[in-house]
């Protein structure tokens, strides 16, 4: 399994410099997003070690995680407990707000239909995604319901970030998965 301890703690997951004037723009660079990515990897790697598909999410507003999950639907047996779900329920809730302006989800799987169109009701501002989903993604790979003007929000979408870390510890679950003999 890949290693998600590089994670630099240090910055205890804050960008923000009020002193300094650095906010959003400063999540835009791509150091930022590996470090906010490296976080929804350790997300992934706990589902992992529960037998639920690894995928992870974080939400960051002002450079602080406001809502961090995996996927869960095994756990909690509801279909719509996906990483990205969860973690709109709780940066939602610490937020105490549906509308989730200045946020940017981190996610190791381009988000399908369900999660693309909760992100557009929260109105959340930015996604950002390790690797594609060529069977279910919705963000770019089969739909850009980000992207759809007919909807009364949009986000920006950046894809990539980590993609080999995101891609091997799927490949890795579904690979232990086939040699078990597991749907």
């Amino acid at each position: 399994m890949i290693d998600t301890s590089r994670a630099d703690d240090s910055r205890d997951g804050k960008l923000f410099d009020e002193d300094e004037g650095v906010g959003y723009g400063a999540l835009l660079d791509r150091e930022s997003d590996e470090h906010f990515m490296r976080i929804a990897l350790r997300q992934a790697a706990e589902a992992f070690e529960k037998d639920e598909v690894p995928v992870g999410a974080v939400i960051v507003r002002r450079g602080t995680v406001i809502g961090a999950a995996h996927n869960g639907r095994e756990t909690l047996k509801d279909p719509t407990a996906h990483a990205e779900m969860l973690a709109i329920t709780q940066a939602a809730a610490a937020v105490d707000d549906w509308r989730l302006n200045g946020c940017t989800l981190y996610v190791t799987l381009e988000p399908c239909p369900m999660c693309a169109g909760a992100l557009v009701l929260a109105r959340v501002d930015r996604v950002v995604f390790g690797t594609w989903d060529p069977k279910g993604g919705a963000v770019g790979s089969l739909y850009r319901i980000g992207e759809d003007e007919r909807l009364n929000h949009r986000f920006q979408v950046t894809s990539g970030v980590m993609q080999p870390d995101c891609a091997e510890i799927l490949t890795e679950f579904f690979r232990r998965k086939r040699a078990a003999g597991k749907k």
